[in-house]
């Protein structure tokens, strides 16, 4: 196998985004200090704002894992993608404003932190609510991280002849470079770079696809194969009815909304971005990534007998495709991995450089290019420590792994991130719902038989209704004590 084309494809591309991170590292100084790094200055326009959000949030399971389920279940995945779509950019128009205007007033330059300042309490309980929810974005962003170095590491290996932890930990290192550059500036800034050549494997995969087979062609040989690929009796992995492919649309929504690596991106927009123009730039590229699963669909037909639904994708690269479009193609494929990877990166790096200092240290006074050297160390720690657990780690399904870890995430997070806004509640309240959320979205996931979607849908509804309660709790408690005052 001749990987020479593969490896000067890497390196060009690497150059280019260490271009765009020492970039964004300029932007970056113009506003030295954390809100720099962690914030991007709060420089994110439409474009880059809505290109980050976008390949974040489809990440590489879009090109490698939903082909596979698209394989196994059929056209199901398909409906669950187009749900994702709609559920992303629902929440940047209803929930970026004011998650971006309460973190300025307040001054909050990551979630754990605008969860501690937006709520009223002891500062040492919101100094514990804040250590609280940093150290769960460290443990289950940490799970994810490996998962995805991993998933780098099984893709990239074979891409470039190399064996995969030496190809892991080639990935990572390139991701710690840039990150460690230019801070979230230089995430999104590489990410919109990413998700450009993202849309051009997408549409090479779907041009690929109906080049050699019309949609009617594609829908008759699906039916040939299998009735149920077309018209499934449940929803597949999402659940045991049709209706439960409809979560993936709240899921999505409050995924986007509560998940550190993904919210922050609301809190880093400029103040002159409006929210219109982002879900505009939004609609055409997340509908485009929303067709990958079509080459899943594609491979069932041609290649019925795969040993694992999860080569469905490598074998449609390797079978469909000429040797140097496969190879574009799947550099794509690794860009899509790398724009998660770098982002779940640098929000576990801000919980530890950040959150961690403020909770157990908050009289600490450091300079700011003390605090950014803190920053960018941590983004090294992390990357590292993710590759080490990586190596040491028992074999674990990809895909089990990022739903554990966001999912659980999002469950813990939503109500003091989310609810907050609808529900005037204190400290206790954010604290109580973030242990009810990290509690329950673990055990309905280890314990119970549920679909992918459904652990952490209700998960969140418990947290929510534990938010609620508590805050009626001691609503209810400082109307009485005013009565007996008076």
């Amino acid at each position: 196998m001749n990987t020479s084309w593969n490896w000067i494809l890497l390196l060009v591309t690497v150059f280019i985004m260490i271009g765009l991170a020492l970039y964004s590292n300029k932007i970056m100084k113009a506003h030295d200090g954390e809100g720099g790094f962690l914030l991007a200055a709060n420089c994110l326009g439409p474009f880059i704002g809505a290109a980050t959000i976008v390949a974040t949030g489809f990440s590489g399971w879009g090109f490698m894992g939903s082909p596979g389920v698209a394989y196994k279940y059929g056209s199901i995945e398909l409906l669950g993608n187009f749900f994702f779509a709609p559920g992303i950019i629902f929440a940047v128009l209803f929930c970026a404003r004011f998650l971006h205007q309460k973190a300025q007033a307040i001054g909050s330059f990551t979630i754990p932190e605008y969860i501690a300042r937006s709520h009223e309490g002891p500062e040492i309980i919101k100094r514990w609510t804040q250590a609280f929810a940093a150290i769960i974005t460290i443990i289950l962003l940490l799970v994810f991280l490996v998962g995805q170095i991993k998933a780098l590491g099984l893709l990239a290996g074979q891409w470039l002849g190399i064996d995969n932890n030496t190809a892991a930990l080639l990935m990572i290192g390139i991701i710690i470079i840039y990150t460690s550059i230019g801070g979230l500036a230089a995430v999104a800034f590489t990410d919109a770079f990413m998700v450009i050549g993202m849309c051009v494997s997408a549409l090479i995969i779907v041009v690929t696809i109906f080049s050699d087979m019309s949609p009617s062609e594609l829908i008759s040989n699906l039916n040939a194969i299998d009735p149920k690929l077309l018209s499934p009796e449940d929803s597949g992995p999402y659940g045991s009815t049709m209706l439960h492919v409809f979560l993936v649309l709240p899921y999505a929504f409050i995924y986007t909304t509560t998940l550190p690596y993904m919210s922050v991106r609301f809190m880093a927009l400029a103040k002159t971005t409006k929210l219109h123009h982002v879900a505009i730039y939004m609609l055409p590229i997340s509908c485009l990534l929303s067709l990958v699963p079509l080459a899943g669909l594609y491979t069932r037909i041609k290649i019925p007998n795969l040993a694992t639904p999860d080569e469905a994708m490598p074998t449609f690269l390797t079978h469909f495709m000429t040797p140097s479009i496969s190879a574009v193609v799947t550099l794509f494929i690794l860009f899509a991995m790398k724009s998660t990877a770098n982002s779940v990166l640098h929000a576990i790096a801000g919980a530890v450089s950040h959150d961690l200092r403020q909770s157990i240290w908050p009289s600490c006074k450091l300079s700011e290019s003390s605090l950014l050297i803190l920053n960018r160390g941590a983004v090294w720690l992390l990357g590292i420590t993710g590759f080490i657990v990586m190596l040491f780690a028992p074999p674990f399904m990809l895909s089990m792994l990022a739903i554990l870890g966001s999912g659980t995430l999002m469950a813990a997070l939503v109500a003091p991130t989310l609810l907050a806004h609808f529900i005037p509640a204190n400290i206790y309240a954010a604290l109580s719902s973030m242990i009810i959320g990290f509690g329950s979205g673990c055990l309905l996931f280890l314990k119970f038989d549920l679909g992918w979607v459904e652990a952490p849908i209700y998960s969140s509804l418990l947290a929510c209704g534990t938010y609620w309660v508590v805050a009626k709790f001691f609503d209810m408690k400082s109307t009485s004590m005013e009565i007996s005052h008076h």
